[in-house]
């Protein structure tokens, strides 16, 4: 007990004597100040704006581009030759990226031309800027749907949303981007089963094979798989598939 009380009589003197000094805290201050000119504003709405764009670029492309019809035919191709995960969805993704950038390319000049650069040089404000880009969007969806015989899925869309839509250049652009939508998947799916059928087949002849030799336990799939991307690659099928995709669009 005495060494106790003296070790505590030790720790009181100590910090008597040799007081320790207070860590300073930084003072934080929220104040809100005016705008002194208009143009700081004009410039955070536009950081907002670009940061806007840039969440829902991946919506953007896909809905307002050719990516959905080649990603589609895409998918067809790899579950057709019973590869799984051969070429990997990144391949499939970037190459998609890149005939997307291909066969819109008269589209982007066209709103290089008539909206970002006049946009840039502060000749139009950002309204007509959105409202020319959308006119060149609007221009290649409805070409597709009127080169596609599928101006259709428009006037049901707008008979389901009770609007009253005569001809396919009044339809909105929210109804009109559904509709193209819907030509892309429609579009691709064709493109799929056209793929899909000689892939069939294969698999049809080697099934009729086994069956007939007896081998009941081998899968035919795993048969016809090597038979089938030697046919594939023999036929130049990415070529042939690509080429198709590049000229379905007009």
């Amino acid at each position: 007990m005495k060494k106790i009380a003296t070790l505590l009589f030790i720790l009181m003197l100590t910090t008597s004597f040799f007081p320790q000094d207070e860590v300073p805290i930084p003072g934080i201050r929220i104040q809100v100040t005016p705008n002194q000119s208009p143009r700081d504003l004009v410039a955070t709405l536009e950081i907002l704006l670009v940061l806007t764009v840039l969440t829902l670029a991946p919506s953007i492309l896909m809905l307002f581009t050719s990516f959905t019809r080649i990603i589609i035919v895409f998918s067809f191709v790899r579950n057709a030759l019973g590869t799984r995960q051969v070429p990997p969805n990144q391949v499939l993704i970037g190459l998609a990226l890149v005939l997307t950038f291909f066969i819109m390319q008269p589209t982007w000049n066209e709103i290089n031309t008539n909206a970002l650069q006049p946009y840039m040089d502060g000749k139009i404000t950002y309204e007509e800027f959105f409202s020319r880009t959308m006119a060149a969007v609007r221009k290649f969806m409805i070409s597709e749907l009127v080169n596609h015989h599928n101006e259709d899925n428009v006037f049901v869309l707008a008979k389901a949303l009770k609007q009253d839509v005569q001809k396919i250049e009044d339809a909105p652009d929210s109804l009109l981007t559904s509709a193209f939508v819907l030509g892309e998947i429609e579009i691709g799916f064709k493109m799929g089963i056209l793929i899909y059928v000689p892939f069939i087949i294969i698999d049809m002849v080697v099934a009729s094979i086994l069956l007939s030799l007896g081998m009941i336990m081998i899968p035919p799939v795993l048969v016809s798989l090597p038979f089938k991307v030697l046919i594939f690659v023999l036929a130049n099928g990415w070529e042939s598939v690509i080429v198709s995709l590049v000229k379905s669009f007009g």
